[in-house]
């Protein structure tokens, strides 16, 4: 009894080092709507070529390059990859082609280009060689992504009349600061009406996403190998939220209980990029976009010592608009605005526009991931991840909305079932299921970046707290499913996750992509996912040794087919009525089971 007892006792240490949560690659970033229809699928050369000084550090534009300056739009431009940007913008180099999708979808050990950003033209017919022309830029390997290999690269072309020619490289490295790159335009054959330069990145496809971030680019005559100092001040961080807890959340809760969700202050940083100390005037005025309705004005200023970054706040303003109808959309617009003295920087980083969005859903997330989340579960015990929201009012759950990520190969075929808990059993209690809806499948959508699951039964919730998640059933092959993972917003401790029956909060600091649908008006222009029908049929026994019946509601000639979780076909035929099919060919497992149409949702079959 002893050795049985001491056994067990080991059996469950090492499930437990085996199954716990981990962060992954992202493997995809999807256009919202309005993006992907603003920007062409690549842009052409201007008719008329650009003129020096050539500036970009990617404030002015989001997701896509600015197209009067870039003729691709391969790299993300964002403000949530870089760590500790020079100023507010990145453009970020990976694995990840411009439809938000890997290039490489089914190896993960393929070394190719990958990413590139290529200016459009530059007409230099007027210089020389001894006008002393230098292209300078900052680069970061990793980010806050995941680093690039060593046999990673991110290179720099310029073109000659001739054609392109490589004049700089370097390895892929873990994450340092920016660093400063200044690249001489020495030769004659640059010096021409068509010159351009390209960044490109070769990246180990699907390894990692082996993240590179580039900022600041000058290009202008007159410089030397020593003028790398900048005169410039700018806004660096995205504006935090005005709430206190969530990022999003339907406006009737939020005017149920104002003083409680609204935060003390809101905040960002400005950078005093140059090489001497200023003084810098700051502020911001705000409206509600909807109704045009001014709700606040405030400015002050700070001084800023050389190379200094400072995080300036705001206090919050206490005014609100009329309740619309429920859950219908609300914006807050702050316009943050900057005046440093004495600056020769561009205007572009000078001004930040952000939103404070109040629609039919909570989120902790600021809709944009950097990495993914899963949890790795002993194959024949179920993975579950819950998270912690609360309302203020009696509201009705309409379903939830995923960020998923993607996985190598795809993971379309990992089932897994959504759950809404009116309490887990963490510190105590027991697991108060309310709803749980099965054999749902994940979703990577090309113009949104959550998938909407539409409940077939909405819940009615009460005051306080509530759980929405996931379970990955045991005995099959959806362990790690992937979920996006805002890094920037911590969520930890509203973030909880299951093995061995045992619910754990989370110890990764960041939030799970996980947001409850709430409201009488589905989101516009979102892909909303409805349920198939109920079945017309049913199993037993199920589990199953060596024969099942099916249970059909109409007596004809009907086609069936057993799959693995991967897909694979084992065992197919047609039945009538009632009759038995014999699985005792079928090796131990799980499997779906199809019946009639393609467009029939399956059913999980245990063969013992």
């Amino acid at each position: 009894m002893i050795r049985i007892i001491f056994t067990y006792i080991l059996l469950i240490s090492s499930f437990s080092a085996m199954a716990q949560e981990y962060l992954g690659a992202l493997h995809y970033r999807p256009a919202v709507e309005n993006q992907q229809a603003v920007s062409p699928a690549r842009a052409t050369h201007k008719t008329t070529a650009l003129s020096l000084p050539f500036f970009e550090d990617f404030t002015g534009t989001e997701f896509f390059p600015d197209t009067n300056k870039w003729v691709d739009r391969k790299v993300y431009i964002n403000n949530s990859m870089g760590l500790n940007p020079i100023s507010r913008g990145v453009a970020t180099f990976d694995a990840i082609d411009s439809d938000g999708l890997p290039y490489e979808e089914n190896f993960s050990t393929v070394l190719r280009y990958a990413d590139s950003l290529t200016s459009q033209q530059i007409d230099l017919t007027g210089y020389s060689p001894s006008d002393s022309l230098y292209l300078s830029f900052y680069y970061q390997p990793q980010g806050k992504g995941f680093e690039p290999q060593p046999q990673d690269s991110l290179m720099l072309y310029l073109r000659k009349t001739s054609g392109w020619t490589r004049v700089w490289r370097v390895p892929g490295s873990f994450a340092k600061p920016f660093e400063q790159v200044m690249i001489p335009i020495t030769q004659q054959s640059f010096f021409h009406a068509g010159f351009q330069f390209r960044f490109v990145n070769k990246a180990s496809i699907n390894n990692a996403d082996d993240i590179w971030n580039i900022d600041y680019i000058r290009l202008d005559a007159n410089r030397n190998i020593n003028d790398t100092a900048i005169t410039d001040v700018a806004f660096v961080d995205e504006p935090t939220f005005l709430l206190k807890d969530y990022t999003h959340m339907p406006y009737h809760q939020f005017l149920a209980n104002v003083s409680k969700e609204r935060a003390a202050q809101h905040s960002t940083s400005i950078h005093n990029i140059g090489t001497s100390g200023t003084n810098v005037n700051y502020g911001y005025t705000a409206k509600e976009v909807v109704s045009n309705t001014s709700l606040s004005t405030a400015n002050s200023n700070v001084g800023l010592a050389a190379d200094e970054e400072k995080t300036v706040t705001f206090p919050v303003y206490t005014n609100t608009v009329s309740a619309p109808p429920q859950n219908d959309y609300v914006a807050f617009e702050n316009k943050y605005w900057l005046q440093p003295n004495g600056s020769t920087g561009p205007v572009e980083n000078d001004t930040i526009v952000r939103r404070q969005v109040f629609h039919n859903y909570y989120a902790y997330d600021d809709g944009s991931a950097e990495k993914s989340y899963y949890i790795k579960q002993y194959p024949t015990l179920p993975g579950k991840l819950a998270i912690e929201y609360e309302l203020t009012n009696a509201d009705t759950l309409k379903g939830i909305a995923i960020y998923f990520g993607r996985q190598v190969p795809l993971a379309y075929r990992k089932l897994f079932s959504l759950t809404v808990y009116k309490n887990i059993a963490y510190n105590g209690g027991i697991d108060d299921l309310l709803l749980q809806e099965d054999f749902l499948v994940p979703a990577y959508l090309q113009q949104h970046q959550f998938y909407y699951y539409r409940f077939k039964t909405p819940v009615v919730l009460q005051p306080g707290k509530f759980y929405i998640g996931t379970i990955q059933p045991a005995l099959s092959s959806s362990d790690s499913l992937y979920f996006g993972f805002d890094q920037d917003i911590d969520a930890s401790s509203h973030t909880f996750y299951s093995i061995l029956n045992q619910w754990k909060q989370s110890s990764i600091q960041g939030s799970v992509m996980i947001r409850p649908l709430f409201g009488l008006v589905w989101p516009t222009g979102e892909h909303a996912v409805l349920k198939s029908a109920e079945k017309d049929w049913d199993v037993y026994p199920n589990p199953a040794t060596d024969l099942i019946r099916l249970s059909l509601n109409k007596n004809e000639a009907t086609p069936y087919r057993i799959t693995d979780m991967a897909g694979r076909v084992v065992l197919s035929g047609v039945v009538k009525g009632n009759e038995v099919i014999n699985v005792s060919n079928i090796s131990k497992g799980v499997y779906l089971l199809h019946v009639g149409d393609e467009g029939q949702q399956p059913q999980k079959l245990i063969k013992l």
